[in-house]
Parts: C-alpha cells; structure tokens; sequence
C-alpha cells in the first residue's frame, strides 16, 4: 500500500510538472489605455487564449512594462514578447516600414493599409531589418489618413501653417514641413500636456486618438480633408519567443491574426468613427476644409520630395528603397 501511495504521489506530481510545462504566457507591452488602436491585440489575447483552453495567454500591459518609444529596443532584449510601436518614432530602426508613412500615398482604406503594409512586412528586406532587433513582424494597426486638430486661429488656406508648431511624426511632418509648419516628434502620451503648455499648436492624429489623447477637449478648430498620410504602427514578437512555442500555441496565435484584423477593422469603422463627429459637434470645434487647389499644392510641395529623399536615404542604408516604394505605390494604382 505504502508503495503504492508513493508512486501514485510521483505520477502526480509528474502530471503536474508536465501540466505546467505546457502553460505558456507571454507579456505584451501597449500603451495609453484600451482604444481602437488595440483592439487588434485585444481579440487576438481572447482568440488565443479560447483555442487553446488557457494554457497560451497573452498579458496585456498598458504602460506597465516599457515606454511606447522604447517597446522595440524591448523586443530586442527579450523583456517582453509582443509589443506595438510607431515606426515614426524611431526611423533609423525600422527604415523599411517608413516607406509606409510616406506622404500622400493614395491609401483609401483600413483594408488597404493592411494589404500594403503585409506586403511590406512580408519583402526579405523588411524581414532582416527588423531581425536585427530579434523582432518578428505580426500584423499592422491599421489608421486612416492623419488630420488635425488644434488652438488658436484656425486657419483659412495652407499659408497659415508658416510657423505653425505641430506634432507630427515620420512623412507627415515632412509634408507639414513641406508648407511652412514646424514638425514636433512626441509621442501620443505626451500630446495633451504640450497643447496645453504651447509648446504645439496643432497636432496630427487619427480620429481615435484626438479622442483618446484629449486634444479635442481644448481643440478649436480641425482639418477635414488635409490627409497627408497616416503612420505605420504594427505589432511585432520577439522572435526568440515565438520559435519557442509549442507548435499548438504558434498556430493559435498566428491563426488568429486574420480575425484579430477583421474584428480591428469592424471597430474602427463602425464604433469609432460613429462617434467621432459627435464628439466635434459637442464641443463646437470648427471644420476646416481645403479646397480641391490648395490640397493639390500640398501634395505637389510634399510628396515627390519626400518620396525622393526617402528612396536616396534608405538606398544608402543598403535596402531596396526603390523596390520597396515601387511595390506600394504599383499596388495602390492598381486598386484604383
């Protein structure tokens, strides 16, 4: 009896060991707060941990584990697995996606960016430039066209941005640059504090995060049609860890990037936007739109240029820039 009660004990506990082996939770540093933006990221944790009975669980942190700014340089030490960032925010480290924050690109749709931009991640360039910070690319978060929002006068034609401060990231602040305006890098998180302080005076947003950040609680005035662009934020692994997945668990969780997008797409379309003209109307900000002329100009000032500058930079760095841009830019006219 003693024997059996002995090995009855190792074999349960041996269950247990391999019960626990078989448990796998990675950390995902986000920041702000639960919005449109991560909702990609949100379904993906549900679909994962519902296919695979809880035992692969993804441990959405807002803020908690790393600065937006530095969630790649994370990745690439391991501190956590999945994270989100900007490719705005650090150029030199990611070059080949910015060829997707290129201003006046054309892109009509949240459908579209995503199509681009997993191409993109998709070309062997991509792939060795973001392997060099062990980072794996998953899908993009997906944004329309940037407008803004912002203090003071509002202004009537595309000569009132000389001089106007601006928080605008990657090709959108090259094309705000391109008519006067004075481009500010900063992240989202530090957007409210420098409207309020002055420090900018307009800032370049998607419609959920002017909603998000706050800048239409002291907005007067936004732009309706300027769309310059948008920015190019995906999510990525860190490689080392999804090698390290059981292939159950890797299959859960790449399975379920298709349906994380489509339910990413839904919200934003339906949800958000379906509250963002309300939100204006209630705070009495003013519209402000360009005409068809003003708008043409911008484009002519601001995106030839930029794309210009942008092959011949990253061509330096040894990419295949003018692949690259020929590639998104062939697939957009071929959608028209």
């Amino acid at each position: 009896m003693r024997n059996y009660l002995k090995t009855t004990a190792i074999a349960t506990i041996a269950i247990a060991f391999a019960t626990e082996g078989m448990t796998e939770e990675w950390n995902v540093s986000l920041w702000g707060k639960r919005r449109a933006f991560t909702e990609h990221v949100e379904k993906l944790a549900e679909l994962v941990d519902a296919k695979t009975g809880g035992e692969f669980t993804l441990n959405i942190s807002y803020g908690g584990l790393s600065k937006n700014t530095e969630n790649l340089d994370g990745i690439s030490i391991g501190a956590f697995e999945m994270a989100q960032f900007c490719a705005g925010y650090h150029r030199d480290k990611n070059p080949s996606i910015t060829v997707m924050e290129l201003p006046f690109l054309g892109v009509s749709s949240l459908e579209q960016e995503i199509e681009l931009s997993m191409a993109v991640y998709d070309h062997p360039a991509t792939k060795a430039d973001l392997a060099r910070w062990n980072a794996t690319l998953l899908m993009p978060s997906p944004l329309p066209q940037y407008n803004l929002v912002g203090v003071g006068d509002a202004p009537a034609t595309l000569a009132d941005f000389d001089g106007l401060t601006v928080r605008a990231t990657g090709g959108i602040g090259a094309a705000m640059g391109a008519v006067g305006a004075v481009p500010t890098s900063m992240s989202a998180t530090e957007v409210r504090q420098a409207m309020d302080s002055g420090v900018v005076k307009a800032v370049a947003f998607a419609p959920h995060a002017h909603m998000s950040f706050g800048t239409i609680e002291n907005g007067t005035w936004w732009t309706t049609n300027l769309n310059p662009g948008t920015v190019n934020c995906p999510v990525v692994a860190n490689t080392d860890a999804l090698n390290g997945l059981s292939d159950d668990h890797r299959d859960a969780l790449l399975s379920s990037i298709d349906e994380a997008l489509d339910h990413y797409v839904t919200t934003y379309n339906g949800a958000t936007m379906d509250a963002w003209g309300p939100a204006l109307e209630e705070r009495g900000i003013a519209q402000v739109t360009f005409t068809d002329a003003e708008i043409a100009a911008f484009k002519d000032a601001a995106a030839a240029p930029a794309a210009t500058a942008w092959i011949a930079d990253n061509t330096a760095r040894g990419l295949p820039a003018q692949e690259l841009y020929d590639m998104v830019t062939g697939k957009i006219a071929d959608a028209m």
